[in-house]
């Protein structure tokens, strides 16, 4: 059985994405109150195996997320890319016109904010954590209260669904990180079928130095999927640069790596992986997962 450590509580949508990747495979999930309890418990547990959102294609990037992992010694065995769909769930027996109040996460609100603008009246409370919302109305019985939330976590906590795929854009997909400790990566990854790597590095602050760095990765046939930059702390307008690459070849993607390295500093590579070739083109919203829980 793996050990798996998700933000926030069973039902979330990181536990929808590790089932979805660990799909057919016995699982007991560890829930975080915070993104930082992920690695707190992984240092505990060198076994366990965590799972974090990176980004999404509405929200952007989760920036506190690259240095933590960056600062980690996990590493990225995999990804998952996951359309999220939202649904409004409440207390059994009530209608949408029984509804006075909405809590979920702020992101989840912002996505469902069209949705929202057709329920006049309706106080907005922002949570922790989209399941979370969902427990607490059904730990504390509150009638009048709904949350935006999974399907799942509507069925495990006992909510009645109101309204289902109530996301403004359709095609909201968050992309999640599977972290691991380095003699564990045999057995997260999927195969050694690897083609696709995240990196962090930083540049001299001068002219043309991304440029350069990116007509070589291009000379090798590396293609540059993303580019985050993020402020040094301490050191003023200079910045470390995340980038994800893919490539056909590992032994071309090294001999990039090596030709890059007088110009970069600081390299650190944060995995080399399997990317998840997911055509979001699909609407397909994966939250038909087993629930059955380890105990």
């Amino acid at each position: 059985m793996k050990r798996v450590a998700i933000q926030g509580v069973q039902g979330a949508y990181h536990e929808i994405a590790a089932r979805k990747y660990f799909d057919g495979e016995e699982l007991e999930i560890v829930p975080c109150l915070t993104f930082r309890d992920i690695f707190i418990e992984a240092k505990k547990d060198p076994s366990l195996i965590g799972i974090m959102a990176i980004e999404n294609t509405i929200a952007g990037s989760l920036l506190p997320n690259h240095d933590l992992l960056k600062m980690s010694e996990m590493q990225i065995a995999g990804e998952c890319k996951l359309r999220i769909s939202h649904a409004l769930a409440a207390l059994p027996g009530q209608s949408i016109a029984d509804i006075k109040e909405v809590m979920s996460h702020p992101i989840a609100l912002m996505q469902c904010q069209d949705y929202l603008d057709t329920l006049p009246g309706i106080k907005i409370v922002e949570n922790d954590d989209t399941a979370l919302a969902a427990k607490e109305i059904h730990d504390g019985g509150l009638k009048r209260c709904a949350a935006i939330c999974s399907t799942l976590a509507a069925e495990m906590y006992g909510l009645q669904i109101l309204a289902s795929g109530i996301e403004t854009n359709k095609r909201n997909f968050t992309r999640f990180l599977i972290l691991a400790q380095k003699e564990m990566l045999p057995e997260v990854q999927k195969d050694n079928h690897i083609n696709k790597s995240s990196l962090v590095f930083v540049l001299p602050h001068t002219e043309g130095s991304l440029s350069r760095v990116l007509t070589i990765l291009s000379f090798y046939g590396i293609n540059l999927t993303r580019i985050q930059s993020l402020p040094i702390i301490g050191r003023e307008w200079e910045y470390q640069f995340y980038i994800d690459l893919t490539f056909s070849d590992y032994e071309r993607y090294r001999q990039s790596i090596d030709a890059i390295l007088p110009l970069i500093g600081n390299l650190k590579i944060l995995g080399e992986y399997r990317e998840d070739k997911q055509n979001i083109n699909n609407n397909t919203t994966y939250e038909k997962v087993e629930t059955d829980r380890a105990c």
